[in-house]
């Protein structure tokens, strides 16, 4: 994560990463980058708070390895920090709706592209109807990487399509977090099933 400026907002915005998440009630914009990822945004409409996060592989309903692996790069686990960070400072279900974003088809390795990008919808989907979460945005899916921009405050999401070469740059960034996750001390994880 790191906090900067927009000439366009007067809010500071502090932009998050693959495997990461963020919620506050301060007036800030939380922004990240998605091609494959999805991010889920959860605001609370009572209290005015909320945050996003950004995770690379769908995870699994009822793997309870993945819900204790406490990295947030499984969309399982980095829904359950999520919901869980806003109940500690006080949500009650019944305010909290959902965005959903990302979840492209940008990666296209040696095999081809994955079912990666639709696993990661499908589990945010299906987690959002276990809990009985209202969906009030849904915009995933398609070829072209996403920019979002999350303000914790009001719960506005402003998304912008990426093209041109800001698309490789974007796959390549992607490539980079997979091979990290290959290499990661939690042993062997399959990545693309097809």
């Amino acid at each position: 994560m790191f906090e900067h400026k927009l000439s366009n907002f007067e809010q500071n915005v502090v932009t998050i990463h693959p495997g990461e998440f963020l919620v506050s009630s301060d007036d800030i914009i939380i922004a990240t980058v998605l091609g494959s990822c999805v991010s889920v945004s959860l605001w609370d409409t009572r209290l005015r708070l909320g945050g996003i996060n950004h995770f690379m592989l769908p995870g699994d309903l009822d793997n309870r390895d993945v819900t204790r692996s406490k990295n947030a790069k499984y969309g399982m686990y980095a829904m359950e920090v999520l919901y869980n960070e806003l109940f500690k400072r006080g949500s009650r279900k019944i305010d909290i709706v959902a965005k959903i974003f990302g979840g492209a088809s940008v990666l296209k390795l040696v095999n081809g592209p994955t079912k990666v990008p639709k696993g990661n919808v499908d589990l945010a989907l299906a987690y959002l109807a276990k809990e009985n979460i209202s969906i009030v945005a849904n915009d995933t899916g398609g070829l072209l990487p996403r920019k979002i921009l999350f303000f914790a405050q009001t719960g506005k999401v402003l998304l912008k399509r990426i093209g041109g070469t800001m698309i490789s740059q974007v796959e390549r960034e992607e490539e980079l977090y997979l091979d990290r996750i290959r290499r990661s001390e939690d042993g062997d994880v399959t990545l693309f099933d097809r």
